[in-house]
């Protein structure tokens, strides 16, 4: 009798030993599929706007225990990695005008997941107290310029589209400089405060309008920069089928154009992006449960 009920404990020490096993093996695997996980590579173009949206994102992202990777590079370099699948997200584009080239050529394998703000614009800009007020009117003036447009980085959709202005108004007494946007803005500032004629490319949302005083865009009878912009979140094609639930929360993502700028003015006060974005998050708490979708 006492051989019997050995034999059964052995059976159910063995049947226990498979089970554990079984359960360790399922444990592993479960560790080796959420360890191997590609998180969400994130494309953020290095502009102020960008980087504002970006670190607000990716602040949200980190409250909700998001996983993802940020990638740095030019703009048409983040356009055609994500187009290619190399990048999942891009924040963010300028369309339908600013950006329009680069949508042209890598569009077919984009995705417009979410318009963050609407009312976007962009141009050429002097200040106040030069009395003309339309883009015609500058070769009639152009000594008066230097025969200088004040520019920022090669590439950028406001650089292709003033080039293009160029053209359509046949601006032959001007050269377009190159330069950055911390360029541009100082040589901006340079010249308000010597009260001379600039002209520079511009555009809205940017802190400049909040901080220089007396600033306006010309008119643009021709269109060459388009109509306002929308500021929008690119995904590569397929990336919602990948990815629903990470979707879902860039469809929940919106900001006024004011909210981006006064996150602007913080980083040019000194602050780093994520700083100045972790401030104003401080004050629209909202914004988490908004995107985070636990209103």
């Amino acid at each position: 009798m006492k051989a019997k009920y050995m034999k059964i404990l052995a059976c159910l020490m063995i049947t226990l030993a498979i089970l554990v096993a079984g359960c360790a093996s399922e444990g592993e695997e479960s560790a080796v599929e959420e360890s191997t996980a590609e998180p969400v590579k994130i494309g953020v173009v290095q502009w102020d706007d960008s980087r504002a949206t970006g670190s607000v994102f990716t602040q949200i992202l980190d409250e909700g225990g998001y996983e993802y990777e940020i990638v740095s590079a030019d703009l048409g370099g983040l356009y055609q990695a994500t187009s290619q699948g190399d990048v999942d997200v891009l924040i963010q584009a300028w369309l339908p005008g600013t950006q329009g080239p680069y949508w042209e050529e890598y569009g077919d394998d984009l995705v417009q997941a979410q318009v963050i703000a609407s009312g976007a614009r962009c141009g050429l800009v002097v200040p106040e107290y030069v009395p003309i007020d339309t883009i015609e009117e500058l070769n009639d003036n152009a000594d008066k310029f230097d025969n200088k447009i004040s520019g920022i980085e090669p590439g950028a959709g406001i650089m292709q589209n003033t080039e293009s202005c160029m053209v359509d108004y046949d601006l032959g007494n001007f050269e377009l400089y190159s330069s950055s946007t911390v360029g541009m803005t100082a040589d901006l500032q340079d010249k308000i405060d010597n009260e001379e004629w600039v002209v520079a490319t511009l555009w809205r949302p940017h802190w400049s309008f909040a901080r220089i005083e007396g600033l306006k865009f010309l008119e643009d009878s021709q269109g060459s920069y388009g109509d306002s912009d929308n500021l929008v979140i690119l995904t590569r094609t397929g990336f919602e089928e990948d990815n629903p639930e990470f979707n879902q929360l860039i469809q929940n993502f919106e900001m006024d154009l004011s909210d981006v700028e006064s996150i602007m003015i913080g980083i040019d006060s000194g602050k780093t992006a994520e700083e100045a974005a972790a401030d104003w998050l401080a004050e629209n708490p909202e914004k988490f449960d908004e995107v985070l979708g636990t209103e």
